[in-house]
């Protein structure tokens, strides 16, 4: 295996310069010539550089933990896209980890901190998140980053536009001549729940339209939650026309229970959903949705996050900590995206 001596050698510089172009370093202040031989002498080579050797040196990983709630919900695939392409461009690698088993083992956490597995956290709580199995990661001493929810206090925060998604979601059925408009709502229990509740009354209070609590559930983002909300506000004295669900797993549910309830979608009943998915469009019907930046929201918390650590590429001090501030993802704006679960109110005649 090549070595820095092996590349320098190669290349008629001093080793020193050969680690500071191969290490992107900002005081690498070497010629256009230089720089291309060295680069070339490294290809030629194969080098490979030592990570091992490179984090014992800098105190640093350059491996940042990304903790979601479920690794295979497809709604957080967009996410973990936006944070990994970010990160390759910072020369930071991804580690995945799911809450769910942080929740249950919470040593296998403080293991990866305690160890000095990685440089940083970006934490995305579930709906209902353990605060106590959550501890360690906000108390553990790393640079923490919490995405679409409150951090706890000095720990700073992106979020999506959740109100004005419902919102989106809610002028849609109002502009199809829906005023009869249910709400299927997250658990209260989830931060973004409230948030998105709070822009689908909003938009209603624009249109002059009452909001009746007999049609709004607040029992969860899962499809078993969609179905069971579904069928109460079905069964209210006077059921909705048109639904707003906060969550598209939600949406499959309530779609599910429409089925089983012989209730034609959208001819009896309207359907639109915040967050889309592949799943929202492999739907019958395929499934109206507000499309969330979930790539950007994760572009965004992995650059936070870097600037809270500095540049560890050139082995300077780590940064400073940016302040508690949340930032709210709002470009680019909630997308509409109509399909075939949503339509005109029937009139019956």
């Amino acid at each position: 295996m090549a070595t820095l001596s092996d590349v320098a050698a190669r290349a008629g510089v001093s080793v020193s310069a050969v680690s500071r172009v191969l290490s992107n370093a900002p005081d690498a202040r070497v010629g256009d010539e230089t720089r291309e031989r060295i680069l070339r002498a490294a290809e030629e080579l194969s080098y490979r550089p030592n990570h091992a050797a490179r984090a014992l040196k800098l105190s640093r990983t350059n491996v940042v933990a990304l903790i979601v709630p479920d690794l295979t919900n497809a709604l957080f695939t967009e996410l973990m896209r936006g944070v990994d392409d970010e990160a390759a461009r910072h020369g930071y690698t991804v580690m995945l980890a799911r809450a769910e088993r942080i929740e249950e083992d919470p040593e296998a956490l403080r293991r990866m901190i305690g160890e000095g597995r990685v440089d940083g956290v970006l934490l995305h709580p579930g709906d209902a998140p353990d605060e106590d199995a959550l501890r360690p990661v906000l108390e553990g001493g790393l640079p923490v980053l919490v995405i679409n929810a409150p951090g706890p206090e000095g720990t700073a925060s992106v979020a999506l536009d959740d109100a004005e998604g419902a919102a989106v979601a809610t002028r849609h059925l109002l502009g199809l001549g829906h005023r009869r408009i249910g709400f299927l709502g997250g658990s209260e229990a989830s931060p973004t729940a409230p948030r998105r509740e709070a822009g689908y009354a909003a938009a209603l209070a624009e249109a002059g339209v009452a909001l009746d609590e007999s049609i709004v559930t607040r029992i969860g983002y899962v499809p078993r939650a969609g179905g069971e909300a579904l069928a109460a506000v079905m069964d209210a004295a006077e059921p909705p026309t048109a639904v707003v669900v906060a969550n598209v797993n939600a949406a499959i549910g309530a779609l599910l229970e429409a089925r089983r309830r012989g209730i034609a979608v959208p001819e009896e009943l309207s359907i639109v959903t915040i967050h889309d998915a592949w799943t929202a469009e492999s739907t019958w019907p395929p499934l109206t949705a507000v499309r969330m930046p979930q790539y950007e929201m994760g572009q965004a918390a992995m650059r936070r996050l870097v600037a809270r650590l500095g540049d560890g590429r050139s082995g300077g001090p780590r940064a400073e900590p940016a302040g508690p501030e949340q930032t709210l993802i709002d470009e680019p704006a909630p997308l509409l995206i109509i399909r075939e679960s949503t339509a005109p109110p029937a009139v019956w005649g």
